[in-house]
Formats: C-alpha cells, sequence, structure tokens
C-alpha cells in the first residue's frame, strides 16, 4: 500500500482546500491511501527545540507521521501572493533537525486554488522553491491551479465541473507515475 499524505495550506473548516482535496483523494487508484495530516496545531518552527533536544511532542508525532508516508499531496490557497504560513512552518518543522528532514526524496504534487481567477499561482510556485530545496521530485506538467472555485463546487463540496474532474485525474494519473518512478 502506498501512503500519500495530504497537506492543506487552510485551516478553516469548510476551507476550499479541504473541499477539493476530498474530491481528488477519491481518483487514486486501488493501492493508495490517502491521509489527510493535521499542520495547525505545529508551534511554529525554533531550532533551538532541536538544539536542546526538547522539541515539542507535535514535531515528533508530525515528523514520524510523514516519515511514514511515501509522497506528499499539497492543497493550497494563497495568502498575500504567498505560502499560508501554516504550511511553511510545517514545511520548516519536518526538514529539522539539519540532516534529518522528512521530506527528502519524497514526490509531491501541487494543486492551489482560488476563489477568484489568479488561482493561487503565486503560492503555488513559492511552494516549489521550497520543495525544490527540500529535494522532493515534484510534477511538473500539468500544474494544477484551480480558478473560480466556489463555481466548480456543490453545496456538499463535491466537484459538478466534468471537465474540472478529468484534469484532475490526469493530475493524480501523472502523480502516481512520478510516485512509481521513485520507488523503484
Amino acid at each position: 500500500m502506498t501512503k500519500i499524505a495530504v497537506l492543506l495550506g487552510s485551516l478553516r473548516k469548510e476551507s476550499f482546500s479541504k473541499k477539493i482535496a476530498s474530491n481528488v483523494a477519491d481518483l487514486f487508484p486501488e493501492g493508495y491511501e490517502i491521509e489527510f495530516v493535521q499542520i495547525g496545531n505545529l508551534p511554529l518552527y525554533n531550532q533551538d527545540f532541536d538544539d536542546e533536544n526538547n522539541a515539542p511532542a507535535e514535531y515528533t508525532t508530525f515528523r514520524n507521521t510523514m516519515k511514514e508516508c511515501d509522497a506528499v499531496l499539497f492543497v493550497t490557497p494563497e495568502y498575500n501572493r504567498s505560502v499560508p504560513a501554516v504550511l511553511k512552518n510545517a514545511l520548516d518543522v519536518g526538514s529539522r533537525p539539519y540532516g534529518q528532514s522528512v521530506w527528502d526524496g519524497k514526490p509531491a504534487a501541487i494543486i492551489s486554488q482560488s476563489p477568484g481567477n489568479l488561482s493561487g499561482f503565486g503560492a503555488n510556485h513559492h511552494l516549489r522553491q521550497s520543495l525544490v530545496f527540500l529535494n522532493m521530485p515534484i510534477v511538473q506538467q500539468p500544474e494544477a491551479y484551480i480558478g473560480n472555485v466556489a463555481d466548480l463546487l456543490d453545496e456538499n463540496g463535491k466537484m459538478t465541473n466534468e471537465g474540472t474532474i478529468q484534469f484532475l485525474q490526469t493530475f493524480v494519473d501523472v502523480f502516481v507515475d512520478l510516485i512509481k518512478k521513485n520507488q523503484s
């Protein structure tokens, strides 16, 4: 069983990121387990915790959870033309202590979304920069920017636009191929 961690850049209960991720989770083939990993409880990263061998329990739990995952799907909105702080903090917590990054070599894919037309372009590209540094192979094409997200979901959060569903299926298929290449 291949385990995919899903990290959301929004903490809202009814976030569009969560709704998109839930729809995308259903597109993975059999043999792929999807785990939504909580990141909102992580204290802000402080290197002193690791240097003094006093990391918060939340860091340890998160790091251990991520070590057990084979790949990571990031689904995020854009905050101020960048990555939401909660997502950046999770990247920092997982990348430390130095030399023990939980991200190293894990395949990744990014979906950014927005209720507007820009579809989280800035967040998507800022996140890509961090993932390159963290040595995570990333789905390059197709790039997944979901604009006008509210118009694509029904009142239950289900994706209604067949073209978008087909696009996301192609995206997932490419991600699965990337995961397979990195497992062999």
